[in-house]
């Protein structure tokens, strides 16, 4: 090999290069912004769709293509995208299928900014976006104008889990696009693409996996799965002209928490059942919310879908109306186990309050008035949980 006089171009160009693949147990990580065609065959002889097509880092490596392969696998679809967040990704599926004079309908339960980005489309393009009751399929009502219902099992905040099957019947029959936040479940409580006797799907799925896959409450990803080439392409083309892309880095790392997701899902679920117990005994509060507790709207639903009694590990509880706003502050306040934050799948517990009358918009009569405040389990032991929940309690 020539060997280049100057030394600063035989640091860019090393004249000695150790073998490239070996067996690991993670794989490589690949850090890229340009990526080197071999000729300029290999350069034209290409297209978009082909699988794989490395053309330049925002499109993939092998390192993000590996992490969008694996989520679409554990959440049964066959094709994968990766976003920087999960409200990113969210939002690159309300890009590309809606436009001027469609229709969107949403859960009264949605995750808040989801709803937020379709306001905003609603300001900029006119859309129409309808809200339905996730627990009363008669509620929603497709127009012809109708391009993309939302679904949310279990719901954002207060949980309910909705009547997926005639849900994604009635929008089927009227040609709907349906898609569901998948987060909850992760892929694992069931499978989105295939959950019912009848096989029935949704279309797409999108998943914060700054949760669950993460593990760590330190990364920030999302991802959107689907079993249909042609939607795949339609969002892959949004995904690139948006110039979506996310870290090779933070790729790999979530990569390496998916060997153990599931076990973690597990025990997080299993603590949240054991506090669901005790919770349920308080006093203090006028309900408590949990797709697998009886008294949960919706617990029929899960109990169809939810076949291996897997349930996320997120409880929320009502206070009774006899306690106002700066009482469930003290509580919140008094934690000291439980974390005051946003988001959850991480191995510290966390709390948040909420006033739900700022948040809905249609009247919900299977919930108790009050002040609502959700606890996300973590890995911390549930007795040791039990008593700081029961010593905040104090401070009411």
């Amino acid at each position: 090999m020539k060997k280049h006089n100057n030394f600063q171009t035989q640091l860019i160009h090393a004249p000695r290069k150790a073998p490239q693949f070996i067996e690991t147990v993670q794989p490589p990580l690949f850090r890229a912004s340009t990526i080197i065609f071999k000729s300029t065959a290999h350069l034209f002889d290409r297209h978009w769709t082909d699988p794989y097509d490395y053309s330049y880092g925002t499109h993939g490596t092998p390192t993000t293509f590996t992490l969008a392969d694996n989520i679409a696998q554990i959440e049964g679809g066959l094709y994968g995208l990766l976003a920087p967040s999960g409200l990113s990704a969210i939002n690159i599926v309300n890009s590309a299928f809606l436009g001027t004079g469609d229709e969107v309908w949403v859960p009264d339960n949605i995750y808040g900014p989801n709803l937020e980005h379709l306001n905003y489309l609603k300001a900029q393009y006119g859309i129409r976006v309808k809200v339905y009751n996730s627990i009363d399929v008669s509620t929603f009502q497709p127009t012809e104008q109708t391009k993309l219902l939302w679904l949310e099992a279990a719901g954002s905040v207060t949980m309910e889990f909705p009547n997926l099957k005639e849900l994604v019947k009635k929008a089927k029959a009227q040609g709907v696009l349906t898609a569901l936040d998948n987060t909850w479940g992760a892929g694992l409580a069931f499978n989105a693409f295939d959950f019912s006797d009848e096989h029935l799907s949704v279309d797409l799925t999108v998943h914060a996996l700054t949760k669950y896959p993460s593990g760590g409450g330190d990364i920030l990803m999302g991802s959107i799965v689907t079993r249909d080439e042609k939607l795949y392409h339609r969002l892959f083309r949004t995904h690139a002209t948006l110039g979506i892309a996310i870290s090779g880095d933070d790729a790999a790392q979530v990569q390496r928490s998916l060997a153990h997701m599931s076990l973690r899902y597990e025990q997080q679920s299993n603590n949240a059942k054991t506090l669901l117990e005790w919770l349920k005994q308080q006093p203090q509060f006028a309900q408590v919310l949990h797709p697998s507790d009886k008294a949960s709207p919706g617990h029929q639903y899960w109990q169809e879908i939810c076949t291996t009694d897997k349930s996320a590990g997120l409880v929320s509880v009502i206070f009774k109306p006899d306690y106002d706003i700066s009482a469930i502050r003290r509580f919140c306040d008094a934690l000291k186990l439980f974390k005051l934050g946003f988001s959850w799948g991480g191995p510290v517990s966390l709390v948040m309050l909420y006033d739900l009358k700022m948040m809905r918009k249609l009247e919900n009569t299977h919930l108790q008035q009050g002040l609502l405040v959700r606890l996300c389990i973590g890995l911390e032991d549930p007795q040791d949980l039990i008593q700081d929940i029961e010593n905040a309690l104090k401070y009411l």
